[in-house]
């Protein structure tokens, strides 16, 4: 690395990439039920950062309501952000589930607890805008 250069923790290095991939991601259980508790959102969070590190992601930033989680993950290329989120919600749902049961059962019922869709949107460096402008001001070839 170039002595010139600070090290920045959000651009990540492999092999053959410098990347800085984050996603923002919404998760709802079931119906939109509202049940989360602080301490299930704790064990939660806990349950996420495991998943995350298991795939070489961060999860930057973690919260939730009564009725939904926000996490902010910073991923490498190799990882689909479908597996990813695949895998987040399966394993946090059997250890919620295991771990909270006589609670979620009064809000949830059946094998599900997440809702089977989620929200995603790249996050993070400069507005489209910017980036939009930066790409028309290459100068071509003759």
């Amino acid at each position: 690395m170039s002595p010139r250069w600070e090290p920045d923790p959000d651009i990540r290095r492999g092999r053959t990439v410098v990347h800085s991939l984050h996603a923002h991601m919404v998760f709802t259980p079931k119906y939109r039920r509202n049940v989360f508790t602080d301490e299930m959102l704790h064990r939660c969070e806990a349950i996420m950062i495991e998943v995350c590190d298991n795939f070489g992601a961060v999860l930057v930033e973690f919260n939730g309501e009564h009725d939904h989680v926000h996490l902010l993950v910073h991923y490498p290329p190799k990882v689909a952000l479908s597996v990813l989120a695949n895998s987040l919600k399966c394993v946090s749902a059997r250890l919620v589930r295991k771990e909270f049961g006589p609670h979620v059962r009064r809000y949830l019922w059946g094998g599900r607890f997440w809702s089977p869709s989620y929200f995603a949107a790249s996050c993070g460096g400069a507005p489209l805008s910017i980036i939009k402008e930066y790409i028309d001001s290459q100068k071509r070839p003759d």
